[in-house]
């Protein structure tokens, strides 16, 4: 089969097309002929050698695909309503830049029918991300107010319409403008143009001071301090990247005083059990949102996938609103 390789750490020139033999399915698993395969921050990573491969995954990158099933653990497939020539996406831990890519049962997901391939392929590394941290370390509520740190990423246009979807207030940070508008058109309630705002005072002042309840960040670093005056007493702060750095300070009495929780996840190197027991969440509450309508994919751009290159390219503008996908 033909797959995007990683010749060496390095720049986008370093993704190139290659060959690589079939891989087959296991216990608990199927075997995916890929049509499409979402772009996500983690690729971009692995590409320049700062995120290891978890033990036992491919070392193809991608993390999540769409496509049609060619065969699989029969019994596996049964329990969980599947059968050959099913049009489902999945989760995987890495292999998802290939023509074929192998899946646990558990982490698929029936392609919603409305959805072409493409738009399945930008789905499952998100809004698993979105769900695991969001809904379940943050508990976000109905009714509470969630402000997304770069909201008009893949992460960030999920978050918004999910968030929404289950009744909460929405704000974003934002780089542009123009993004700005794009994420107030998904559904969010206040964009915050970061360059040119404060964000602490402007969540202040849309807030009337009481703060936010669950704070999604993809910064750490320098914003983490920041972030904590916030929130509102027995708010959440959910860490899931540190494109800021590692480095935090924290004022330990505010915590204390207003009873804060900060937190933070990663998701790939999880086991199976973990991720299948959220793609049930999703398949049970979102779903149904995907089907109505009332979240929908946001794509920015699609590559045929030996322009991998390129759309890696792209993602490190970070001049994109939404997802990119490479097409098989």
């Amino acid at each position: 089969m033909k797959a995007i390789e990683i010749a060496a750490p390095g720049k986008p020139e370093v993704l190139r097309l290659g060959e690589r033999p079939m891989p087959a399915a296991g216990p608990g698993e199927v075997l995916i002929r890929v049509a499409a395969s979402g772009i996500n921050r983690p690729d971009v990573l692995q590409r320049k050698g700062l995120y290891p491969v978890p033990p036992g995954a491919s070392d193809i990158p991608g993390l999540e695909v769409a496509g049609t099933i060619v065969e699989g653990d029969a019994a596996a497939m049964t329990a969980a309503g599947f059968k050959v020539g099913d049009r489902v996406c999945a989760l995987v831990a890495g292999g998802g830049y290939a023509e074929f890519c192998v899946a646990p049962v558990g982490q698929c997901l029936p392609s919603p029918a409305k959805l072409s391939d493409i738009e399945a392929a930008s789905l499952p590394e998100t809004f698993f991300t979105v769900w695991s941290n969001v809904f379940d370390r943050g508990r976000l509520q109905p009714g509470e107010t969630l402000l997304i740190q770069g909201g008009s990423s893949g992460i960030g246009v999920t978050a918004i319409q999910m968030a929404k979807a289950h009744g909460a207030t929405v704000i974003v940070t934002v780089g542009s403008e123009e993004k700005a508008a794009a994420c107030k058109a998904l559904g969010a309630d206040h964009a915050i143009n970061y360059k040119t705002h404060d964000f602490v005072e402007e969540v202040k002042q849309i807030t009337a001071k009481a703060g936010v309840n669950v704070i999604l960040d993809m910064v750490a670093g320098s914003y983490l301090e920041r972030e904590l005056r916030c929130l509102a007493p027995d708010g959440r702060l959910v860490m899931i990247a540190v494109q800021g750095g590692t480095d935090a300070k924290a004022d330990a009495g505010l915590i204390l005083r207003n009873r804060l929780t900060v937190t933070g996840s990663t998701l790939r190197p999880r086991p199976v059990e973990f991720k299948s027991a959220i793609a049930a969440a999703l398949k049970r509450t979102v779903w149904p949102w995907l089907e109505s309508g009332a979240v929908k994919p946001v794509i920015h751009e699609v590559f045929p996938a030996a322009e991998a290159a390129r759309a890696h390219a792209l993602m490190e503008t970070n001049a994109h609103i939404g997802k990119l996908v490479l097409q098989w």
